[in-house]
């Protein structure tokens, strides 16, 4: 039964596009991870893209170095290393440093990471980007302090990339409500966000909670991937969560595994390699002081936004396929 669904769950995933026709898009992943869990199922996901080519994982904002542990110790596990590491701005003022994971990574010493750890993150960033032959993708899942303090260091930064986030909250606020909610992301550091909205990116693309607020496995998909102890990968994300859940108090966590937590981050992810089951409209808006971001005609900012799902199942479908075709 579960290699049956297993089976029928990847080929959902490797039926939704050519996979192998196109060059692959590098990215650089900027997370948050080690607070809520999503960025790590997020990680999990851009390794099990063949469409992305992860170049470099930037943690931010606050605790970079424990966040930076919490990354390097997933892409061990799951035997990619190879993917550096940057530091960010280790500034506490900059974030909230709510560390969920730090019993999961006692007694790592990231100083044996195989892979290479930049200890100016924000450095690396701007260098990757500089030797990069292809346009860059950025993945932001996080406050963007760090990337805020490498367009300030280098402004022609912007221009050579693509940014892809998850910000914001339009029509929709969090857990479904009908109104708009500070969103998390924006809210920790509105001058950051701000700063990055009007570097002059090749594009930007957000999904706000108004899509990714309602994602997530349950059922069957997710007890495949709470099943999968085989997988490194998925048995660490499995074994971090039991850790996270109990230790954060914001949502209602099923620590007996018959749903995931709210999977927000994942959707940035997938906005990087397709668009093709979201409707997106270019939005005008503002970011105000406490972390909204009001649709405006004469807003200050501008961006293409996934404001609704065409099809949220067949997305939730293919997350699991993919994460359980190694």
């Amino acid at each position: 039964m579960l290699k049956s669904l297993r089976t029928l769950l990847t080929l959902a995933a490797l039926g939704a596009a050519p996979l192998l026709a196109a060059a692959r898009t590098p990215v650089i992943l900027v997370t948050d991870i080690g607070t809520d869990i999503d960025d790590s199922w997020a990680i999990a996901l851009i390794l099990r893209s063949p469409e992305l080519d992860l170049k470099l994982v930037l943690t931010d904002p606050a605790d970079t170095v424990y966040r930076a542990k919490v990354a390097a110790k997933l892409l061990e596990a799951a035997g990619r290393s190879d993917i550096p590491i940057g530091i960010g701005d280790n500034n506490p003022a900059k974030g909230e440093a709510l560390e969920t994971l730090t019993p999961w990574i006692a007694g790592y010493d990231i100083g044996k990471y195989p892979g290479k750890v930049y200890q100016d993150g924000v450095g690396a960033l701007i260098d990757t980007v500089a030797k990069s032959d292809q346009p860059i993708t950025i993945i932001a899942i996080g406050p963007v302090p760090s990337v805020a303090l490498a367009i300030k260091r280098d402004p022609s930064l912007a221009p050579k990339c693509r940014f892809v986030g998850m910000y914001g909250s339009f029509d929709v606020g969090y857990g479904g409500a009908g109104n708009p909610s500070p969103e998390t992301n924006v809210r920790v550091d509105p001058p950051g966000f701000r700063a990055v909205m009007a570097a002059g990116w090749k594009d930007i693309l957000l999904t706000p909670l108004d899509t990714c607020g309602s994602v997530g496995l349950a059922g069957e998909r997710y007890h495949a991937i709470w099943s999968a102890t085989g997988d490194p990968l998925l048995r660490a994300l499995v074994e971090s969560y039991c850790i996270f859940a109990p230790r954060q108090n914001w949502m209602v966590c099923d620590y007996f595994a018959t749903h995931s937590t709210t999977l927000f981050d994942c959707v940035a992810v997938y906005l990087a390699y397709s668009e093709d089951l979201v409707d997106v409209e270019t939005l005008r808006f503002d970011v105000t002081d406490d972390g909204y971001t009001r649709k405006s005609p004469t807003g200050a900012y501008t961006a293409r936004v996934a404001l609704r799902w065409k099809n949220r199942d067949g997305f939730e479908a293919q997350l699991a396929g993919r994460l359980l075709a190694p």
